[in-house]
């Protein structure tokens, strides 16, 4: 599994050389990686021994034959959110080009961009949130880039934690 802190790929500059990719060449020479986290985002990267499995599970990615589930904690509570099956956030997503690497929803120039969310169901022996948070579960339809924090945050739940889109008081 991926830490959160840890670029998937390597960035730009000497100091973003360390990342998921370059660890697991050490191992496994040829080693690909077949889709992004963010680097704030812990959870399971999907890799590959060589390019041809590379490019095969990268079209199942793009065919949306792979199935995506993450849980989030953001801000708001129980009351605030519709109970029940899954809600759809369809927002158009564009890169706010003066602000890099921001996103923006953006109706007139962003790409379609669709997440399904909804309240986690309480799971047993869990501690209980703390207040105005919630644990939801999200499901990107799309894959746009920042697309769960981007859209988290227009509907008014940012995510816990998030630097680049929540509020300070949420960012903590």
């Amino acid at each position: 599994a991926k830490p959160a802190g840890l670029l998937c790929v390597p960035g730009r500059g000497p100091d973003k050389q360390d990342c998921l990719s370059a660890r697991a060449a050490r191992q496994w020479p040829g080693a690909c990686v077949v889709h992004r986290l963010d680097q704030a985002t812990s959870g399971l990267v999907l890799m590959a021994l060589h390019a041809g499995a590379q490019r095969a599970l990268g079209h199942a990615f793009a065919a949306r034959e792979v199935h995506k589930r993450y849980v989030a904690v953001v801000h708001g509570s129980q009351g605030t959110v519709p109970d029940g099956p899954w809600q759809a956030i369809d927002l158009p997503i564009a890169a706010d080009w003066e602000r890099r690497p921001l996103r923006v929803v953006d109706p007139q120039h962003g790409k379609p961009s669709l997440t399904r969310w909804r309240p986690a169901p309480a799971t047993e022996g869990a501690p209980a949130p703390a207040p105005d948070t919630l644990r939801v579960l999200l499901e990107p339809v799309t894959g746009r880039t920042h697309q769960l924090r981007v859209h988290m945050a227009a509907i008014g739940h940012p995510i816990l934690g998030d630097a680049l889109y929540a509020p300070p008081s949420v960012q903590a």
